[in-house]
Parts: C-alpha cells; structure tokens; sequence
C-alpha cells in the first residue's frame, strides 16, 4: 500500500496504490495493441567491474499478491551473461516501453531465482523446440557454426525424447523491485510521470510525480 492520500491528479491510467495492479492493466492493454511481443523487456544488469549490460527479453508473469506486494518474472539460462551477472549483484532493472501505447514502465529491484514447481510447469509449457533448444544452447558463450548448434539439438532430441525436463542450469528470475516508475506521453512533451518508491520490500510505497 502507498503511505499516503491517493493524489487527485494520479487517476486515469494512473489510478490505485497497487502498482503491480497498475502494471497489469498496462499491459493487457498494450496486448491488444502492440504489433509484437507486448511484453518484451530491455533488461540491464551490470558485470564484475561495473560496466553494463542490456538486452531484451520476454517477461512471463506480473505478479500482485496483494498490499502492495508483487514481482516481475523472466526465464533464462543461469550461466548465461545476464543469469551469471545477476546471481553476482542481485540487481537488475528493465524497462518496458510500447509504441502505441506511447508509455513505458521502469524497474529497479532485487533478484531472486524462480526455480521450483513454477519453474518446471513454464518450461513444460514451451514447445518441444525451445525445450530442446534450451539444453542444446550454452547461452552467450562462442559457437562454432549454426550446424554444431543443430547437430546438438539433433544429440539431445535423441537422449530426451518427447518431454525433456527442465534443465538444472534453467528457470527464472523474480525482480522485487524497490522502484517503478509509469511514464506516458504528454503533449509538447510534457510527459506524466509517477514514481512508485519504498526503501525495502515490507515497506509501503511513496509516490511521487517528477517533471518530464
């Protein structure tokens, strides 16, 4: 919950002191509008000596459990760059931004993995290619050809058959965020923008309006 009075002029696309609610309706909005992947995200994480990292992946869950309370999910390969730089920091932060929507959400937050029941029923949930395509790939690390990429898939079709589990080095990441800001376009670029903010996970979120 917000530890304040709702602010008259937040209401609108703006309304309520859920944000993960608010993120929810964002999105199942752009789902009806957004020509490709509504729900691709740019997510940046940084390396061991500081320096930054983006690329875009596909969030699979908004979660609102309530009070204020909620998480962002992806899935990846752990030993990937992004996976190895997140286990190191334990931070992320990620961007969703709709063109025809003209409005983006920001995150900032902690990482936790995702590597339960949850887990295992996503990655059944995938078609049997990208199951196959997730043991075959050592993600971000150098391939030789697309054939020996192929050819590994070829190996592992035959090893694991129709139903291949999910693999060890498999599943997802829960961003709890600390931060999330809505922005949307405004006329002559005076854009609205709200930040949702709280200094730890149990406390209640302040939000402000900052200038464009």
């Amino acid at each position: 919950m917000t530890d304040h009075a709702e602010d008259p002029s937040r209401s609108g696309i703006f309304a309520g002191d859920d944000p993960f609610v608010i993120a929810q309706a964002w999105l199942a909005e752009a789902e009806g509008s957004e020509p490709n992947d509504p729900n691709a995200i740019a997510l940046a994480t940084v390396d061991a000596e500081g320096m930054p990292n983006v690329r875009m992946v596909l969030l699979k869950e908004i979660e609102a459990l309530g009070g204020g309370q909620g998480a962002f999910v992806f899935y990846t390969n752990y030993t990937s760059a992004k996976g190895r730089e997140i286990e190191a920091s334990g931070k992320a932060a990620f961007v969703l931004h709709w063109k025809s929507l003209r409005r983006q959400i920001r995150v900032r937050g902690t990482v936790t993995r995702e590597d339960g029941p949850k887990a295992d029923a996503y990655f059944a949930s995938r078609s049997l290619q990208s199951r196959l395509g997730a043991w075959a790939s050592r993600q971000s690390q150098p391939l030789s050809s697309r054939g020996a990429l192929m050819a590994e898939v070829a190996k592992l079709s035959l090893k694991h058959g129709t139903n291949p589990p999910r693999p060890p080095f498999w599943g997802g990441f829960r961003i709890h965020p600390l931060e999330i800001e809505f922005w949307a376009d405004g006329a002559f670029r005076l854009h609205d923008r709200f930040r949702f903010r709280r200094g730890k996970l149990d406390e209640a979120w302040t939000v402000t309006r900052l200038n464009p």
